[in-house]
This record gives C-alpha cells, structure tokens and sequence, in this order.
C-alpha cells in the first residue's frame, strides 16, 4: 500500500489543478489562515513558537502574524499550533478528523523553502488532503488526527520537493511508524479515567514535525517498515475507493465556531430557537439535546477551567452562545470562562442519544433541541450544522468569518489587505501579496 501511495503523488504532483479544484484549494486556505488568525495569541501557541526559537533552526521562514520567521520545520510547527489551537480549523467527514491544520503549514512552510509557484503550492494540498484522509478512513480504529496526519505532511512536502519513489516509500514509512499514538486520547468511549483536558488536544502540530522530520531522515538513507499499512488488523482498504479518485479537498466540512464539531448543530439548533421565540436566556430553566453517541465522548463539563474545555463542552458552548451571542465562540477568548450565568445555564442542558442521528454518524452530525421556558417547551427542527461540504460557505462568508474571527488582533487595514490579497490569488495567481500579509504582526492583546 506505501508503494501505491508512493506512486500516486509521484504522478498527481505532475497534473494542474482544475479551475474548480484550484478555487476548493484557495478556500482551504483562506479558511486555515482564519484559524491561525484567531489562535496565533494563545498560551500554547507562545510556548510552542518559543521551543520552536530555542529547539530549531533559524531561518526565514515566516511564523504568520508574527513578524518573525523561522526554519522550515518551526515554522509548519508554529502555523500548525495557532491553526489548531480554537479548533477553528477545518475537518473531514471520512476522516473523522481535521486535514488542513497539518496539511497546509506543512506545504506553505515547504513552499517558501523550495520557491514552489502556486500550481505547485495547490496540487501538494490536495495531495496531502488525499492521502492523509484515505489513511484515516482505512483505520480500523479510532485515532486522533495526529495518529494519521504524519502521512499527509509527507506527501504534501515530497510533492513540492519532488522526492524520488523509492525515498518517499520510506519517509511515509517512517512518517507512520513514528507519529503519535495518542492512546489516551484514542481510547474507548468507556475507558477510565477519561483524558483530562491539555493542549495536545489532537496532537496536529507534533504530527507536522514528525512527518516533515521523517522526509528528511528518508531523504538521507534512513530507512522505514514500507509494509506498515498492510496489515489487516490495523487497516481495512479494500471497500474504499482507490487512492486519487476522491478529491478529498472538495468534501471537507468548514467551521464556523470555536469548538468541537460534535457541538455544531445543538448550538445552531439553540441560537435559531433564541431567535425565533426572542427568549430572556436568563429564563430558560431546561435545555434537552437529542444527538448521536460519539458527541457524548467529548468531556462536556459545565464548569470548564480552560479553553480547551470549552471547545469540547457541549452545554458550556449552548449556553455561552445562548447568553453572549455567536460572536462568543468567533474567536473563543479567555472571557467565555467568567461569563456571568454560563454554568449555571450549562448545568440546566442535558444530553441524550437519538437512535435515528446515531444511524447517521459520521456521515451526518444531526441534533434537535428543546428549550423549556416559563413551563412551555419549544422544540428546533433537526439541525445539521452549517459548512458541510455539500453546502460550502461562500468567498463573503469566509471573509466575513475571517473578519469576526481576527476582529481583536487584526486591524481594519491589515484586514483589508489579506482580503485583497486573496482577491488578487483568486484573479491573477499571484500568491506575493499573501506572503506579505502573512510575515506581518498583528497586535498583542490582553487575553481576556
């Protein structure tokens, strides 16, 4: 299976993106840069640009929204983290998991190296949202992304490198045996105790250094287990379509908040309910979530002592939307944890499991949602959430997300200036005055 993989971004890295695939892949990274925008002044974030300082190479490379630069490799780590951080970033149906947050550091970090023109740039992204999903989709176990995500770097890296068959079998090879296994967080839904909250959440960024690191030890003479993906016990490919005949890129799904996927819809299903009965949140004495079983696998505390307990609560989210409006989970800041009344509304949602949305997951994450207030009980419609791959957001819905998401770091003019760049992307292929935008420094800021 290495070999065919292998063989199959050896051939692909040599075919121009159509005009439809080429404005998908725009839109990944559009959409990505958002996610770094809204995570680039999180604590985790710091930490990792400050090992990346001290641990790496130096180089040019730029850090985005940083004004500050790096090697190729603390670079892809550093764009990883802030892309990852809000869990902003994007995600993919049959992957379970989230492509672009490792793909597209990854190949804009090995862009910049290789000086790799736009063409190049596009189809190592599609490449590497290819074979990393088919990899995840052919597990016959749950994984978090970083337990696949290595592969993806590979490829998208040895496209724009144009690394010879035989060397790439081997970094894939490596890229798999060595990326993060991520027991803990990969466990059964019952395992005991439950992964506490951290900000290895997923492990992406750690997954972008293993793979780029496993290209280079292949590229000198290091050598991997090339059989790694034929063993039946650990991956199933057969029933799956062969790898290049998916576009995977053109059916990832696009978030629109801060938080886990899993909360989507019982949040848009809250939010539409608000609206339609102009509710006093403050009254609401019961919220009632019908979803499917994999979103009771979340931690979803009421009273969460970090962001990343945030991002993974379903009733904290319904009930910080419900009291301070969307805009509090785009971007999600350190005020969402001392919002006066979130707990308690949160401790009022309960949560049970729909047989009919369990039937349907991980195709479709449905929830319907009942309010009880003032002894009435009124009940949403089923609610898929929105940026599913078959109603993708618009350019201006992206632009309008980017300018929410950015709003307490960017400022008006620098907003301007990455949309134009990316209108001058879109109309001339002309990826300079994105690079410029993106080496800039957006404003520090008090967290709160």
């Amino acid at each position: 299976m290495i070999h065919r993989i292998a063989r199959y971004i050896v051939d692909a890295r040599e075919n121009r993106a159509s005009r439809l695939s080429k404005d998908v892949t725009l839109k990944r990274i559009f959409d990505l840069v958002c996610a770094v925008g809204a995570g680039w002044n999180e604590p985790a974030v710091d930490a990792v640009r400050a090992t990346a300082a001290s641990c790496l190479a130096t180089g040019e490379i730029p850090i985005w929204f940083t004004g500050t630069g790096s090697s190729c490799l603390g670079a892809a780590w550093a764009n990883s983290a802030a892309a990852s951080a809000l869990d902003l970033d994007d995600g993919h149906r049959r992957a379970r998991r989230h492509p672009g947050a490792a793909v597209i550091p990854a190949a804009f970090a090995v862009a910049a190296e290789t000086g790799a023109e736009l063409e190049e740039l596009i189809a190592s992204i599609a490449i590497g949202y290819e074979v990393g999903v088919t990899i995840a989709a052919a597990r016959t176990t749950y994984g978090t992304t970083g337990t696949w995500a290595s592969y993806a770097v590979v490829a998208a890296a040895a496209a724009l490198r144009r690394t010879p068959l035989g060397v790439l079998e081997h970094a894939l090879a490596i890229a798999g045996e060595s990326a993060p296994n991520s027991l803990f967080m990969s466990a059964p839904p019952l395992s005991v105790p439950a992964p506490g909250s951290s900000d290895i959440k997923e492990v992406i960024p750690w997954s972008v250094v293993t793979g780029l690191v496993a290209l280079d030890l292949a590229e000198g003479g290091f050598t991997g287990p090339r059989n790694v993906l034929d063993s039946s016990l650990l991956f199933s490919f057969a029933d799956a379509p062969p790898i290049g005949e998916s576009e995977y890129i053109s059916n990832a799904y696009y978030k629109l908040y801060c938080c886990c996927r899993h909360i989507h819809a019982p949040l848009e299903a809250t939010l539409r309910l608000i609206e339609q009965y102009k509710f006093d949140p403050t009254a609401i004495e019961a919220i009632e979530v019908e979803t499917y079983a994999g979103a009771l696998r979340i931690s979803n505390k009421s009273s969460p002592a970090s962001l990343v307990d945030v991002q993974y609560s379903i009733p904290y989210c319904v009930a910080l939307a419900a009291l301070a409006g969307p805009e509090s989970l785009l971007p999600l800041t350190e005020g969402a944890l001392t919002l006066d009344g979130a707990s308690a509304l949160a401790r009022k949602v309960s949560l049970a499991i729909n047989a009919e949305f369990e039937d349907n997951f991980p195709a479709k994450t449905l929830a319907r949602v009942t309010i009880v207030c003032e002894g009435h009980r009124y009940v949403s419609q089923v609610t898929e959430p929105r940026g599913e791959a078959g109603d993708p957001p618009s350019w201006e819905e992206l632009a309008a997300k980017y300018v929410a998401a950015t709003r307490l770091y960017a400022t008006s003019d620098q907003q301007r200036q990455l949309l134009a760049a990316f209108e001058q992307l879109r109309s001339e292929s002309d990826l300079k005055p994105l690079k410029r935008c993106l080496a800039d420094s957006f404003k520090r800021v008090h967290r709160a």
